[in-house]
């Protein structure tokens, strides 16, 4: 079993509530909907349950896993990718969820990419307006 695993079934299975213990306190999640991370256990969940409700159809196709430099403090750390497919406001999104762990096998940094463009942008603008729905931006 990878170290993403719990967190790839919160995930598929909407569950936010889950998905707490596996973050560290001061998690870092860079996202294409903001040019600076999203920073601290709080805000991410806030920012997973506008995720959970804004993608359609979500679902992981596939797993890398290896070692990469974070860039929060620049050391080695097991890193997972998760390559998923969503649709976003009718759009097809293929994307990518770069997982970084700590010590303890927690989430300390956590990137998403997305393609194409036009995804991209359909996705920037869905999640932000649920952030501000949330009270979040």
């Amino acid at each position: 079993m990878t170290q993403s695993a719990p967190f790839r079934a919160a995930v598929e299975a909407g569950d936010l509530a889950a998905l707490e213990g596996l973050f560290t306190e001061d998690i870092r999640m860079y996202s294409p909907v903001k040019f600076r991370p999203f920073e601290g256990r709080a805000m991410v969940l806030g920012l997973f349950g506008v995720l959970l409700r804004t993608f359609e159809d979500f679902h992981y196709v596939g797993e890398l896993d290896g070692t990469v430099r974070t860039n929060t403090d620049d050391t080695s750390a097991p890193t997972e990718a998760l390559l998923f497919r969503t649709v976003v406001d009718g759009k097809q999104v293929h994307g990518m969820d770069l997982l970084h762990f700590d010590e303890d096998g927690r989430i300390k940094e956590f990137t998403v990419m997305v393609r194409p463009q036009s995804a991209a942008q359909a996705v920037q603008q869905a999640v932000y307006a649920g952030l501000q729905e949330a009270g979040l931006a």
